[in-house]
């Protein structure tokens, strides 16, 4: 089983939501003297997404090399045709992830910038507003979205660097030949002196190299956990592998919380509640939260391991669409993201496995037939590989 590739010497920041975001992302992306690689899965129109749009422009007139990615299907195909023909006039270079489905289902819902191989960002927040729902930007939330990122700067931004340069290259029109001959190293970067030396690796998923690395990465941590596993998500719909490996980590004594997302989506509640009752009977705490959208993808285990980024614990992310974390290995970041998990928690509703001792026969199928029903999805749509 491959491990993460951690590289140390790196300083890694923790960016809660898109108020520490976008500044810092904006601030980048108008510093940069050489070029920038941009991928997101939305990129909305509204005002935050003006303002990174004019980052992005100010940066190519004034002779940057901006490279723009966008998901044809998460930032929508109106929006997307006007923003490209808006980039384009404007010298940015712009690129569309599978328009009209050409490529088959997979959508990239990654988020990545790299300015001039010197500092990168990653995470799961999207180009929109914080205080609109992100599937739906005409509902408004009643707090900021509950959403992550890192800034990163070391040896580590070459790998992101590489992953930038590796994904702009792909969507053009190369031979097979040519698609082989993209994985040469190009990890050349600028050293820095960084403040914090953290050690950090970076991972992807893809549907050519990079298949399960993100759900392996998981996997590993959550074989070696030995005293508490924090793991946050929007959209909880595991393999059995992974969810056995939660059950299996309390059942030798660690702590383990799930902080999930609810209310967004019927199908996807559904799913995660037919999970309930096996992972509350092992001693997993789950916890449902209700505040505003929960749109972070995070995770600490133990004192040391945390990972931020755009995967999902469910069939879509870990098996058919692209996706980047970073993982970090750093008591102080670690503790930095366990505070807002904890926070989190406390505002959130812990649910016990009394509760479904009062939950309805029609309803407990009702869960058990959405969950087939995914599965079925995820076989079709993901090549099997779901189970």
């Amino acid at each position: 089983m491959r491990s993460v590739n951690f590289l140390a010497d790196n300083e890694v920041k923790l960016l809660h939501t898109g108020t520490d975001y976008f500044p810092a992302l904006i601030a980048a992306i108008e510093n940069a003297q050489y070029e920038v690689y941009f991928e997101t899965y939305i990129f909305a129109g509204d005002d935050t997404g003006q303002k990174v749009l004019a980052a992005l422009i100010g940066a190519a007139q004034r002779g940057v090399q901006v490279r723009v990615i966008t998901d044809w299907w998460g930032t929508g195909r109106r929006q997307v045709n006007s923003m490209h023909e808006q980039l384009v006039a404007k010298g940015v270079e712009h690129r569309m992830f599978n328009p009209w489905f050409k490529r088959g289902v997979t959508r990239t819902h990654r988020k990545i910038c790299v300015v001039d191989r010197l500092v990168a960002y990653v995470g799961g927040i999207n180009i929109n507003d914080d205080m609109f729902c992100d599937y739906d930007h005409s509902k408004q939330l009643s707090a900021p979205r509950w959403d992550f990122a890192v800034q990163v700067r070391g040896p580590l931004v070459a790998d992101i660097q590489l992953e930038a340069v590796t994904q702009w290259r792909r969507l053009g029109k190369l031979s097979i030949i040519k698609r082989i001959g993209l994985y040469r190293d190009m990890r050349k970067v600028e050293k820095i002196a960084a403040a914090h030396a953290v050690q950090a690796g970076f991972v992807v998923r893809d549907n050519l190299r990079n298949r399960r690395t993100i759900q392996r990465a998981y996997l590993q941590a959550l074989g070696r956990a030995r005293k508490s596993v924090l793991l946050a998500n929007p959209y909880f719909a595991p393999s059995h592998k992974f969810r056995q490996a939660l059950v299996l980590a309390a059942q030798r004594g660690v702590e383990v919380t799930l902080l999930i997302g609810v209310g967004e989506i019927w199908l996807q509640d559904a799913v995660a509640h037919s999970f309930y009752p096996k992972l509350l009977a092992a001693g997993v705490k789950v916890v449902e939260y209700h505040k505003t959208q929960l749109h972070a993808k995070v995770a600490v285990i133990d004192d040391d391991w945390a990972t931020v980024g755009s995967s999902n614990v469910d069939g879509l992310s870990l098996f058919l669409n692209q996706e980047a974390n970073v993982v970090i290995k750093d008591a102080a970041f670690a503790h930095s993201l366990r505070q807002h998990i904890e926070a989190a928690i406390a505002e959130g509703k812990v649910i016990s496995y009394d509760d479904f001792k009062h939950v309805g026969h029609v309803r407990r199928i009702g869960y058990e037939v959405a969950f087939v029903f995914y599965k079925l999805l995820m076989r079709v749509f993901a090549v099997g590989k779901y189970a």
